[in-house]
């Protein structure tokens, strides 16, 4: 372990905190100690003690899932060995970001735990998409924590204030600030709102997360690299880390994210198109399908100009995508659902054998 020493309590350490060690601490075999996980690599931990910064290996009680694996952000039980420290137990995580693996599978991956807030940081040199913000949006309050959107690069920008107009509208609630890392501007208010407690840094790969990381910091913590001419981004981080920051708090740096996968079905969905719940809850009929029933009070909003049709297709994806999560946990909407979509398969087989003049029962 590295001389010098840290206090924990700059990391997060609260009374909370010291209670489930306690806990974790009379159930366990091995004399533990304190720490924060600062960064995963490859079955090894940076873990933050009293001592300083350490790399331990993990030795988890059998039975352990693949969710309760440490991650950047957890408070762990850390034995102290001659030949180095192993980290046996995980505290129990008050939030967390959770996300589908990539690819097709539903997996599970933790990628930060014990969050105060999600700042979701989007560029403002690339065309706005309002529709990965609602998704980063619902992934943040899925967390437990608290969203926070910065839009960066407003040196870049043709209209700054009018990009955050816009995206504040589709993040009701939700603070948006507007940064330049380059010129400072914003900086100052978006180190005020990090200043305690601990902030998860998401957003696509080129939104300049480096920038803003390095900026809070007041340091060079990660490489920078320049956006790509297609204005797509280069991964420049590529682990998630822990980073103390020089205005107080903590940041958890994550790589870019091309594309992120719903994984929980609570209420993050709700929490970020609350305009588009309310006019649901409002319909006529409660099995409204919102598309042609009279009095449907979500096409009378968007005849009306009261709700953006983008918006209701950026809801119903996503909506989808957390009733089909739902079917995975519990079998009878699982059956349900094979059964609505074994139906609307046969269906449209049946419309298409029409249609090229086919027997759509043969």
């Amino acid at each position: 372990m590295s001389a010098t020493s840290i206090d924990l309590a700059s990391l997060g350490w609260d009374e909370a905190a010291a209670a489930a060690f306690d806990d974790a601490a009379r159930q366990s075999p091995f004399a533990l100690v304190p720490g924060r996980v600062g960064r995963v690599d490859r079955g090894r931990v940076t873990v933050h003690s009293a001592d300083g910064p350490g790399v331990a290996l993990v030795r988890l009680p059998a039975g352990s899932e693949r969710v309760d694996q440490p991650t950047t952000g957890d408070w762990v039980g850390l034995e102290r060995q001659d030949d180095g420290d192993v980290v046996r137990r995980v505290l129990p995580r008050r939030s967390a970001i959770v996300r589908r693996v990539a690819g097709q599978r539903s997996d599970a991956q933790v990628m930060a735990a014990n969050l105060d807030q999600v700042l979701v940081a989007i560029s403002l040199e690339t065309t706005l998409k309002l529709s990965a913000v609602e998704r980063y949006l619902v992934v943040a309050w899925e967390s437990g924590a608290r969203p926070l959107v910065v839009l960066t690069k407003a040196d870049l920008a043709y209209d700054p204030e009018s990009a955050r107009d816009e995206v504040a509208a589709t993040a009701p609630g939700v603070p948006v600030l507007v940064t330049s890392a380059e010129t400072g501007e914003g900086m100052g208010v978006v180190a005020a709102a990090l200043a305690t407690g601990t902030t998860a840094l998401v957003g696509p790969s080129g939104a300049g997360k480096s920038s803003l990381v390095n900026a809070l910091a007041g340091r060079e913590v990660q490489a920078v690299a320049d956006t790509r001419q297609d204005g797509k981004g280069r991964h420049t981080t590529t682990a998630r880390e822990l980073v103390p920051l020089a205005g107080g708090g903590v940041l958890v740096d994550t790589p870019g994210l091309r594309s992120i996968g719903l994984h929980e079905d609570g209420e993050g969905v709700w929490r970020t198109f609350p305009d588009v719940e309310e006019l649901v809850v409002r319909c006529r009929f409660t099995d409204c399908s919102h598309e042609c029933e009279p009095g449907c009070a979500v096409q009378e909003a968007i005849a009306h100009g009261r709700l953006d049709g983008r918006r209701w297709a950026s809801w119903q994806k996503l909506q989808r995508e957390a009733e089909w999560i739902a079917t995975r946990a519990d079998p009878v909407a699982r059956a349900a659902a094979r059964k609505r979509w074994a139906a609307t398969g046969r269906a449209g087989r049946a419309r298409a054998a029409l249609k090229h003049g086919r027997d759509p029962f043969a």
